[in-house]
């Protein structure tokens, strides 16, 4: 039998603490000025779907914020004491986005209001479904390698912009060029049925099962394939 290490040296954790922290700044710089041009082109343009899509990046930037707030501990032993309360803001962060999204298509499947066309809010849809993948591929690679729940989790949050970004951009397209205004509230309220599940793992800290610091495996010689893939993670695990 060979103990094998699953978690990062010292070293290492240092070095994706960091990246993760510098992930955080990114996404809160652009969740920050895609707000302000959602909002301000909702309102504008009478659009609702905008208007929530620019409080979704408010919600986001809280939850990037949690993230900052956990990772800005020089010492890994904090980092780890605040990772609770970070999966706590996040996964009400998703439940929140959740029931306004879920309010918002309801109430547009009702006919309440009928959005302007908005060619700022075509270009911001545009530029997020571009933006987000990246910044969230990045992220979960970090935080599953670190072993970091809640930096997973954010990714999550994360990608789940890049999903409404193309729900609000068809919605915009679609109303501009075909009159379907039912299209976008559909498949928001798809995108809010997301919302939930991934809250609901969140604030019970799933997402990611690499093991602490101090965490060996025993395998014996040739059977490590079976109990830990590439990344870390055991079978039957989803942070992978």
């Amino acid at each position: 039998m060979t103990a094998i290490s699953l978690s990062p040296s010292p070293a290492r954790r240092e070095v994706l603490a960091k990246r993760i922290r510098l992930l955080v700044v990114a996404t809160i710089t652009y969740n920050v000025i895609e707000a302000v041009v959602a909002i301000t082109a909702g309102m504008s343009s009478s659009s609702t779907a905008l208007i929530g899509f620019g409080l979704d990046s408010v919600i986001e930037v809280s939850s990037a914020a949690a993230v900052a707030w956990q990772f800005s501990a020089a010492e890994h032993a904090v980092r780890e004491a605040r990772e609770r309360t970070t999966l706590r803001i996040i996964a009400v962060s998703f439940f929140a986005l959740a029931a306004y999204v879920a309010f918002d298509a309801v109430r547009a499947l009702t006919g309440t209001g009928e959005a302007e066309r908005s060619i700022p809010g075509i270009v911001i849809a545009a530029l997020s479904l571009a933006v987000m993948p990246f910044l969230s591929a990045a992220q979960r690679k970090a935080g599953r390698e670190l072993g970091s729940v809640s930096a997973v989790a954010d990714s999550k949050q994360t990608l789940l912009c890049t999903y409404l970004s193309a729900v609000l951009l068809a919605g915009l397209v679609l109303n501009a060029t075909l009159g379907w205004s039912w299209a976008d509230p559909i498949a928001a309220l798809v995108i809010a049925v997301i919302a939930v599940k991934e809250g609901r793992d969140a604030w019970q800290g799933k997402g990611c099962c690499a093991p602490s610091a101090t965490s060996h495996v025993p395998v014996a010689a040739g059977a490590g394939a079976a109990e830990a893939d590439a990344c870390g993670c055991r079978s039957g695990c989803d942070c992978c």
